[in-house]
C-alpha cells in the first residue's frame, strides 16, 4: 500500500460523519472568507494554489479565487450581476463551499478568474508558474491540474452546474494528477470545518462517470 492509499483510507475511518452532500454550514459568503478561509484554514499562512509559493499571511499579494468562477456560476443561475446575485441564497451557498475557494497570487486571480479550462497548444503564453494562457482559456501547471479537475467536478455534481470546459480534458488531468498528501491534507480540514466531502478526492475513479 503507498503513502497516499494509507492516509485515504485513515481519513475515511477519522471522518465518519461527514457527508456527499452540499454546503449547508455556510451561505455569507464574504464572513466565511474572512473567518474561515483567511481566519483558520490559511491563518498561519499556506501556499498558493496556481504558483505553489508559501505565504506567511494574506498580506497585498494574495487573494482568495473560487477554481469554478464565480462569474460562471451568476451565468448558470442567471441571477444577474455579483451585486444582485449576493441578494441569491442559492448563489450565497454556492460562494461560501470552501472546497472551490483557494488562495490565489492577486496577480493570476486578475487573469484567470473568468477563464474557461483548456489544454492549450505549445504556443500558449506562459508565466513563471507553469500556468498558460489563451484568449479566454486557462490551463494550470501540471501539479495542480487533478485537483482543479475534482473541484470542478465537485461543483458541476454538487450543485448541478454546467463545466466550465470540456469534461473530456477535466478526466484527462484527473487521471494524470492524482490526490497528492497537500490535496488530501487541505480536503480533510475544509471538511472538518464545512461538514460535506469532495467524493471525487476520496474517489477519483468517480469521476469517469460524471
Amino acid at each position: 500500500m503507498n503513502q497516499t492509499s494509507a492516509l485515504i483510507i485513515t481519513l475515511i475511518l477519522l471522518t465518519p460523519s461527514l457527508t456527499n452532500g452540499q454546503n449547508t454550514r455556510f451561505s455569507n459568503p464574504d464572513t466565511v472568507v474572512r473567518d474561515q478561509f483567511w481566519g483558520k484554514l490559511y491563518s498561519d499562512g499556506g501556499t498558493s494554489f496556481f504558483c505553489r509559493t508559501p505565504f506567511k499571511n494574506k498580506g497585498f499579494t494574495m487573494t482568495e479565487g473560487h477554481i469554478y468562477p464565480l462569474a460562471a456560476v451568476r451565468s448558470a443561475l442567471g441571477c444577474g450581476t455579483s451585486s444582485q446575485c449576493g441578494r441569491n441564497d442559492r448563489y450565497r451557498q454556492i460562494a461560501s463551499d470552501l472546497h472551490n475557494i483557494v488562495p490565489v497570487t492577486s496577480r493570476v486571480e486578475i487573469r484567470r478568474r473568468n477563464a474557461r479550462y483548456e489544454e492549450l497548444s505549445a504556443g500558449a503564453r506562459e508565466d513563471e508558474c507553469g500556468n498558460r494562457e489563451s484568449a479566454q482559456f486557462f490551463e494550470p501547471p501540471g501539479e495542480v491540474k487533478g485537483d482543479v479537475a475534482r473541484a470542478v467536478a465537485y461543483m458541476v455534481d454538487t450543485y448541478d452546474l454546467p463545466w466550465v470546459g470540456a469534461s473530456s480534458v477535466f478526466k484527462s488531468w484527473n487521471r494524470v494528477d492524482p490526490p497528492d498528501d497537500q490535496e488530501l491534507t487541505r480536503h480533510r480540514l475544509v471538511s472538518e470545518l464545512q461538514g460535506n466531502e469532495n467524493r471525487f478526492i476520496r474517489n477519483p475513479e468517480r469521476l469517469e462517470n460524471l
